[in-house]
């Protein structure tokens, strides 16, 4: 239990702070709603799950070897958070065509280039591996257990994006929203690639 508040906490962070997954989640929510914005959430939790199972089991061990590869890694995030970025950001307001509605399977593919979720999974297989299972177990154990507090965190972005759709009625409200929602998206990419 010692070991496990620490994580729990960890996980807790990271799936509620701003980031990539969650400004995602906020334009999608404020566009769709939660139900249509589900599968975006189930599929961000899955990819974090599978990439920190991945990593647990001994991925990780590849970035340590090559260092240079955690760095294409970063890049290729960064690259792909601005292109959500640009399509956010010329997103039809006018005729009330909200963006692309991300899906499961976009946002756990995003995992594998999303740098803050590279982080957690490096984190968590640095830091909370349990020490006394077998490396299967532990990766199991930590996917899973991260997977499900992530859920209401991210959930809870999502509806924070329900929220504010009722302000978005007009077509001028809806572009200053997705302006911002993708210059946001551009600090974190920047931030990120630090």
């Amino acid at each position: 239990m010692n070991e496990m508040l620490p994580f729990a906490t960890y996980c807790l962070l990271m799936s509620s702070t701003p980031g990539p997954n969650n400004m995602m989640l906020v334009a999608n929510g404020a566009h769709y709603g939660y139900r249509r914005t589900l599968p975006a959430i189930l599929g961000t939790n899955t990819g974090v799950a599978v990439l920190t199972f991945a990593t647990c089991a001994g991925l990780g061990v590849v970035f340590t070897a090559w260092p240079v590869l955690h760095e294409m890694l970063k890049l290729a995030g960064t690259l792909y958070m601005l292109v959500l970025a640009w399509k956010l950001a010329v997103a039809p307001a006018a005729n009330g065509r909200p963006p692309e509605r991300v899906g499961f399977a976009e946002a756990a593919l995003f995992q594998a280039v999303n740098p803050k979720s590279w982080i957690r999974a490096v984190t968590v297989a640095s830091v909370f591996m349990p020490a006394q299972w077998s490396i299967v177990s532990g990766a199991l154990f930590v996917s899973f257990a991260g997977a499900l507090i992530g859920f209401p965190c991210v959930s809870m972005w999502a509806l924070f994006g329900v929220g504010i759709s009722r302000f978005l009625s007009s077509p001028a409200r809806r572009r200053a929203f997705n302006v911002i929602m993708a210059t946001s998206l551009v600090v974190l990419a920047l931030m990120l690639l630090r």
